[in-house]
């Protein structure tokens, strides 16, 4: 794929997304959005594709929005300005998205990371939804995402404070799966994707993504009717036999399912 604010790379099932303005820091702009919204298409459409890693050229991951325009950044929107920032978030894609978020994410460079299933953190870098002190709010769906991943009141304290904190304080709020020096953040990320890709159903990690981000919009009886319908589309399909044949003649599994079958 030719982009020109980021890279994207398929090896073994594992598409990496890597935003790509190093002489910016990897800066957020509107371009590196729409094509980050489509590399979101891609690897959600792609069966070639089983895990999505998100992660910045070295030394950020995303220094936040461009302040290229100066004290116009945030005071002339484009007639189509969209606080989502990406207009397909990393939890509509139906396959795993881990953030290997390997140095500085702040603002929207920290809420896109939010958005994805898994996040892995560098240890010594900063992170912050600054945007209060800019004159902002948090964007990228933070007021949604934040109550959900750390509760209310520690959720308040990022958005109302802009206050930054390094990857032992992620971790400990709960904002992240591990926290490593940053160097070993990417490698960490493919760990886990590398296992997602090589021992776990496609369609059932989709149907299961998909209760899980839809979790807080329903009540446990629907929650329970829903989970009850995808079992069966799951049983009915090859891959419940196959994946029983597999564990019991202890060999990988050869899995035949893909996202589009599961009912919308």
């Amino acid at each position: 794929m030719d982009y020109r604010t980021l890279r994207l790379r398929v090896t073994d099932r594992i598409a990496t997304v890597t935003l790509h303005r190093p002489e910016r820091r990897n800066a957020f702009t509107a371009e590196m959005g729409a094509e980050l919204a489509d590399a979101y298409r891609y690897c959600d459409a792609e069966d070639e594709v089983r895990v999505v890693v998100l992660t910045g050229t070295p030394p950020a991951f995303c220094a936040g929005a461009d302040l290229g325009a100066g004290d116009r950044t945030f005071s002339a929107p484009a007639a189509d300005f969209s606080a989502a920032g990406v207009d397909r978030p990393a939890w509509q894609v139906r396959k795993p998205v881990i953030a290997a978020v390997n140095g500085h994410a702040l603002g929207i460079g920290l809420t896109l990371a939010l958005q994805c299933d898994l996040c892995i953190m560098a240890t010594d870098a900063k992170y912050g939804v600054v945007q209060v002190r800019r004159g902002m709010i948090g964007d990228a769906y933070s007021h949604w995402a934040l109550p959900r991943l750390i509760g209310i009141s520690r959720a308040a304290y990022l958005l109302l404070t802009g206050a930054t904190f390094d990857g032992h304080r992620a971790h400990s709020m709960g904002l992240c799966l591990h926290t490593v020096p940053a160097d070993q953040v990417l490698d960490a990320a493919t760990t886990i994707a590398r296992d997602i890709a090589e021992n776990t159903a496609p369609l059932a990690v989709a149907a299961s993504k998909r209760l899980l981000w839809s979790s807080f919009e329903r009540n446990a009886p629907e929650t329970g009717t829903l989970e009850t319908n995808l079992h069966r589309t799951l049983m009915n399909h090859p891959d419940a036999r196959e994946a029983m044949r597999a564990y019991l003649e202890d060999r990988p599994p050869h899995w035949t399912g893909h996202v589009d079958q599961l009912p919308r």
